[in-house]
């Protein structure tokens, strides 16, 4: 096997996609939200955000805005910092220019490379499907395809096991999965199969789909049989903070799951909103979630709480 390129990950998915790969040592440089697996924390950091700490999803939306209307990112690239790691190969994305880095914020610091610039791998997957194709993409681009397909087999097969007892439980509870309070947004893209997956049957949205806002009146007529709230970049701590956001409106105490406890908050920091490999522990957290409707007695577990 020849050696690894040196790698700079500036997507925290393509960071654990790297990891999983076995390229946990080829890593030489992260972004500010690159934090798993622990030891990626003391790479140096070549990114940060414009947006200001405490605020609550309708501060962020309205900053996001006005950063967006002067036509400029929401992220810093560290451009001497970066160029200082020599990387071979720099892992982002063009899925989401609010989500993270993108190959756009890293033109002044390819522009000014001397010598042979980096290679740029950009991941931009909507559905499941993309998203082990993004782990391909990830193992061709550094010789790792073998350990590529080990990998996706293994997440495949864990995935069939959760269907598999999802489907011992009989029947479906219709689902409201939110990915922002303020305003309003479900979650689309890869969730609605993980839903699926977990054996429930999403709402608003189909696979694939980008993440649509939500009129509260369709929320509310909807009926969800379960809602779980895993806005992203949201731990669970950080969703208690700004949950006023969702339930200090007046319509919220009409929705049949919330009369009857069927709320739960999801970390759609770590999971969710992740496409890489801890999508199998975002099914897994559904599937614990969906048997707490059907009766289990659990107020939680690893990455979610019944609200």
């Amino acid at each position: 096997m020849s050696a690894a390129p040196r790698i700079v990950s500036l997507l925290p998915s393509a960071t654990e996609v790297a990891v999983s790969l076995g390229l946990g040592e080829a890593l030489v440089g992260r972004s500010h939200e690159c934090d798993f697996p622990p030891f990626i924390r003391d790479l140096p950091v070549c990114t940060a955000t414009k947006l200001e700490k405490g605020l609550t999803s309708l501060e962020i939306d309205r900053r996001v805005q006005e950063i967006v209307r002067q036509g400029l990112s929401v992220y810093e690239v560290h451009a001497e910092l970066l160029r200082s790691l020599k990387p071979d190969l720099i892992l982002t994305q063009t899925q989401c220019a609010v989500c993270a880095v993108t190959p756009a914020d890293l033109e002044e610091s390819l522009c000014a490379w001397q010598g042979m610039a980096p290679n740029l791998l950009s991941l931009a997957p909507d559905n499941l499907s993309d998203v082990w194709a993004d782990f391909r993409a990830v193992g061709a681009a550094t010789g790792r395809e073998f350990a590529a397909e080990k990998a996706l087999l293994g997440l495949d097969r864990r995935m069939e096991a959760i269907r598999d007892r999802s489907m011992a439980r009989g029947f479906m509870p219709r689902v409201a999965a939110i990915e922002w309070f303020d305003p309003l947004m479900a979650a689309g893209n890869w969730v609605p199969e993980l839903i699926q997956i977990a054996g429930g049957e999403p709402l608003y949205c189909t696979p694939g789909q980008h993440s649509p806002w939500l009129d509260w009146d369709v929320f509310v007529e909807s009926d969800p049989d379960v809602i779980v709230l895993m806005p992203c970049g949201y731990q669970i701590p950080q969703s208690r903070a700004d949950i006023q956001a969702v339930v200090g409106d007046p319509r919220w105490a009409g929705i049949g799951a919330v009369r009857r406890g069927q709320v739960y908050v999801a970390d759609g920091h770590h999971f969710f909103n992740r496409p890489g490999p801890r999508l199998v522990e975002s099914a897994e957290i559904l599937a614990e979630i969906f048997d707490a409707w059907a009766g289990d007695a659990r107020l939680g577990g690893m990455g979610w709480e019944r609200f």
